[in-house]
C-alpha cells in the first residue's frame, strides 16, 4: 500500500546520492541520520527546498535530513524503497565499504548517536513510569509500594534500567557489527553473575581484598579466575551504561577474527563459543572493571564541576545546549546523564539542559503575539505545541534561527533558567521524556530514595522547583522577545499595510523589478491553490497559474539553482536576488518524473524567455493530478512588497509578478 510520503521518500533518497551512497541510515526525535560515502554527491539544496523537509546538517560525520514529528514515519518509507540497514546501509554499499574518513570527534558522536538513540524512547517511556509511581508512594503512603499494582508497574519501569546492558547490548552490536544473540548474551553474563552468584557480588561474603577503598575506584575481590583475581565493582554491573559497549565492541573485533579462521562447516556455533570464551572472561576481569572505574571517574568529574560553582555550570550546560541540539553534537551529553544516574542515582549537571526547550517555545509565543506576518503566525503556533513537547527543531531551524536574534535570546534566558537550576540545586533522577513529559523524572524513584536517604517531604521538591524555574525561564524569555524583537520591513510589508520608510527603500534599492509569467494560462491568487502549503504562504508569496499549455519558460534573468530530479519544480534566483520556486502541478513528485522533459540543468544561466522545461498537460491530468502552478518568490521577506495581478488570462512572458 502507497504512503503519502512515498514522494518525499524518493525524493530524498535520490538527493543524498542514491541508495548507492548510503552506508547507513538511523534517526532519532527529529531527523533522518545518513552516513553517507560521499557527502558532495548529495543535492543539500533541493533537499533544504523540499516539501516536508525542515533544513539539512552536516554534522558529526553524519547527513542529517530533519524532517519533523513525522520522521519516524518517513523513516520506514525511505527503508522500504531504499532497502538499507540500519546499519551498514545496502548490501551493496556494505561491502563497498568506504565513505569519507571521520575524525576523532564524528566518529564518537556517530557511535554514541548509533549506540543510544534506538533506545531513547524506551528511556523515555520507563522514566515517566518511574516518575508517576514516585508522585504515587508520596500521595498514597508508602503501604502503596506492597500493592500489587505498584509491584507489577514497577517491574516495568526499573525492569528496562535494571537489564539495560541487554538493550545496550542490542544496539551496540548492531554498531559494532557483532551477531547480536552474542552481544546479549555477554550482557546476560555480566548482570546473570551479581544475581546468581552473590558471593561474587559481594552479596553474602567478605572481599579477599578491597582495592582504592573509599574512592570512585573502589573495587573488591571475592574470588579469582585460574588465579586471577575477578575485580567486582561497588554497584555491580546491573544498569551499568559502559561496560558492555565496551565489551560488544571488543567481541565484534574477536568475532571477525574467529570468522576469517575456522571452517565453514562448524562457522555457525564455533564462532560465538570462541567469541564467548574469549571475551566474557575479560569482560569481567579487565574490560568491565576498567569501564566501571572510567565510568565512575565520568560522574565524579561532573559532581566536581558542578560543585564548583552550581549556577556557573547549569547556565553553560543550558547556553550551549540549543546550539548542541542545531548540529546534533547533544548526543555527546546523553551517555553521560545516563551514566551519571547509574553511577550517582541522580543528575544535577546535564539536567540544567531541561529548560532550554521552554526558552525557546517562549521565544516562538513571543514572536507569534507579535508579528503581522502571515507566514510567520502559521509557523510559529504549531512549532510552540511542539516546542511545549519538547521537540524544538521546527521552532530553532523555521523561526529563530533564520532570524538569529531571538536565537540568541533563547540562549541567553536558557542560560538564566540553567543558573536557577544550579541555585536550588534542582536534581533530576532518571531519563525520560521530553518537554511537559519530562517533569515525572524530577521525582525520586525508589532506589534513589533509599540510596540517597532523601526524606519524605523532600519527595517532590525538585520537581516544584523544576517547574518554578521553568516558568519563570519563560515569561523571562517572552517577555526579552516581546521588548527586543523587531519585525523587519519586508515582514511587517508583508503583513499589514505598513509601508516601508525611506531609509528602508534605499536599503532595498536595486532589488525592485517584475517576474514574468512562465506559462500560459489563467492566473488565480495564491489562497485557491489546494494544496495549503501554498494557498498559506508558508512556502513563499506570489501567484498561482492553471496552465494552458505544457510549456514552462524562464520569467525573468536569473541561474537555475534548482532542478528536482523528477522535474516537478525549478528554482530560480533572479538577478534582482529574488529567489523563485516553479512547482507545477500538485503532488505531481508522485510521478517520479513521468511527463516531464527538463531542457535546463542546474547552475544553467538563464535569460528571459528561454524554454525551461515541457510537461504533458494532458496526460497529468488524465493521471489525476491538479496542474495548478504556483509562482512563488520564496525569500519574500528580503523585500518590501510582493504583488501579482490574478483572475485574468496570462501568456507566458507577461509581466505578472511585481517586486518591491
Amino acid at each position: 500500500m502507497a504512503s503519502k510520503y512515498d514522494g518525499l521518500a524518493r525524493i530524498i533518497i535520490q538527493n543524498v546520492g542514491g541508495k548507492g551512497n548510503v552506508l547507513s541510515l538511523t534517526h532519532c526525535v527529529t531527523r533522518l541520520r545518513f552516513k553517507l560515502k560521499d557527502e558532495s554527491k548529495a543535492n543539500t539544496d533541493v533537499l533544504k527546498q523540499t516539501d516536508g523537509v525542515v533544513t539539512v546538517i552536516q554534522s558529526g560525520g553524519q547527513y542529517q535530513v530533519v524532517i519533523g514529528n513525522h520522521v519516524g514515519d518517513v523513516y520506514d518509507v525511505v527503508m522500504s524503497i531504499g532497502k538499507f540497514q540500519t546499519e551498514g546501509g545496502t548490501e551493496d554499499a556494505g561491502a563497498q565499504g568506504g565513505g569519507k574518513k571521520q575524525n576523532v570527534g564524528a566518529m564518537l558522536i556517530d557511535t554514541l548517536s548509533g549506540v543510544f538513540t534506538p533506545i531513547l524512547p524506551l528511556l523515555c517511556a520507563t522514566g515517566i513510569i518511574k516518575g508517576l509511581l514516585g508522585l504515587a508512594v508520596f500521595l498514597l503512603g508508602n503501604s502503596f509500594k506492597d500493592t500489587g499494582v505498584y509491584m507489577l508497574i514497577y517491574s516495568i519501569g526499573d525492569g528496562f534500567f535494571y537489564f539495560l546492558p541487554f538493550m545496550l547490548a542490542y544496539s551496540a552490536s548492531k554498531k559494532f557489527k557483532l551477531d547480536f544473540f552474542t552481544g546479549m548474551t555477554l550482557a546476560a553474563a555480566l548482570v546473570y553473575a551479581e544475581v546468581k552468584f552473590p558471593a561474587i557480588a559481594g552479596g553474602d561474603a567478605d572481599p579477599l581484598m578491597v582495592l582504592f577503598s573509599g574512592s570512585f575506584l573502589e573495587t573488591s575481590v571475592y574470588k579469582t579466575f585460574a588465579g586471577i583475581p575477578i575485580l567486582w565493582p561497588k554497584a555491580g554491573y546491573g544498569s551499568s551504561v559502559v561496560p558492555i559497549v565496551f565489551s560488544v565492541w571488543f567481541g565484534a573485533k574477536i568475532e571477525k577474527l574467529w570468522k576469517k579462521v575456522i571452517p565453514d562447516i562448524i562457522k555457525s556455533f564455533m564462532v560465538p563459543l570462541l567469541t564467548l570464551l574469549v571475551v566474557a572472561p575479560l569482560s569481567f576481569l579487565i574490560i568491565g572493571p576498567m569501564a566501571t572505574w572510567l565510568s565512575n571517574g565520568i560522574g565524579t568529574a561532573c559532581q566536581l564541576v558542578y560543585n564548583i560553582n552550581p549556577a556557573i555550570a547549569s547556565a553553560l550546560v543550558a547556553f550551549i545546549w540549543q546550539i548542541l541540539v542545531i548540529f546534533g553534537l547533544h548526543w555527546g551529553l546523553v551517555p553521560i546523564m545516563l551514566n551519571n544516574y547509574q553511577t550517582l542515582h541522580f543528575d544535577r549537571f546535564i539536567s540544567a539542559n531541561f529548560v532550554a526547550s521552554f526558552a525557546q517555545t517562549a521565544v516562538v509565543l513571543a514572536m507569534f503575539v507579535k508579528t503581522k506576518d502571515k507566514k510567520l503566525k502559521t509557523m510559529a503556533f504549531p512549532a510552540f505545541v511542539s516546542g511545549v513537547c519538547g521537540v524544538t527543531e521546527p521552532a530553532i531551524y523555521g523561526i529563530t534561527l533564520p532570524k538569529k536574534l531571538p536565537f540568541y535570546i533563547s540562549c541567553v534566558t536558557a542560560a538564566a533558567g540553567g543558573a536557577l537550576m544550579g541555585i536550588f540545586g534542582v536534581t533530576k533522577y532518571m531519563s525520560g521524556g521530553l518537554g511537559i513529559f519530562g517533569f515525572p523524572t524530577f521525582i525520586p524513584p525508589q532506589e534513589s530514595i533509599d540510596a540517597l536517604g532523601i526524606e519524605p517531604g523532600r519527595a517532590l521538591y525538585d520537581v516544584k522547583m523544576c517547574a518554578f524555574v521553568v516558568v519563570i525561564t519563560m515569561i523571562i524569555s517572552f517577555i526579552a522577545t516581546m521588548l527586543l524583537y523587531k519585525e523587519d520591513v519586508a515582514a511587517a510589508g508583508t503583513g499589514s499595510k505598513d509601508r516601508p520608510t525611506p531609509a528602508d527603500r534605499k536599503s532595498i534599492a536595486g532589488r525592485e523589478g517584475t517576474i514574468a509569467a512562465p506559462i500560459s494560462g489563467y492566473a488565480i491568487p495564491l489562497s485557491e491553490v489546494g494544496d495549503e502549503a501554498f494557498s498559506s504562504g508558508v512556502l513563499g508569496q506570489g501567484v498561482a497559474i492553471v496552465p494552458a499549455e505544457g510549456n514552462v519558460y524562464a520569467p525573468c534573468d536569473g541561474e537555475i539553482t534548482t532542478l528536482f530530479p523528477t522535474g516537478h519544480a525549478i528554482g530560480i534566483t533572479a538577478s534582482n536576488k529574488a529567489e523563485l520556486l516553479l512547482h507545477i502541478g500538485m503532488d505531481t513528485v508522485k510521478l517520479e518524473g513521468k511527463y516531464f522533459h527538463p531542457k535546463v540543468e542546474t547552475g544553467a544561466k538563464v535569460h528571459k524567455g528561454d524554454l525551461l522545461l515541457e510537461f504533458d498537460l494532458e496526460k497529468i491530468k488524465e493521471a489525476g493530478y491538479d496542474t495548478t502552478t504556483p509562482v512563488l518568490v520564496t525569500n519574500y521577506t528580503d523585500f518590501a512588497d510582493i504583488s501579482g495581478e490574478t483572475d485574468r488570462e496570462v501568456k507566458a512572458g507577461e509581466d505578472l509578478i511585481s517586486i518591491i
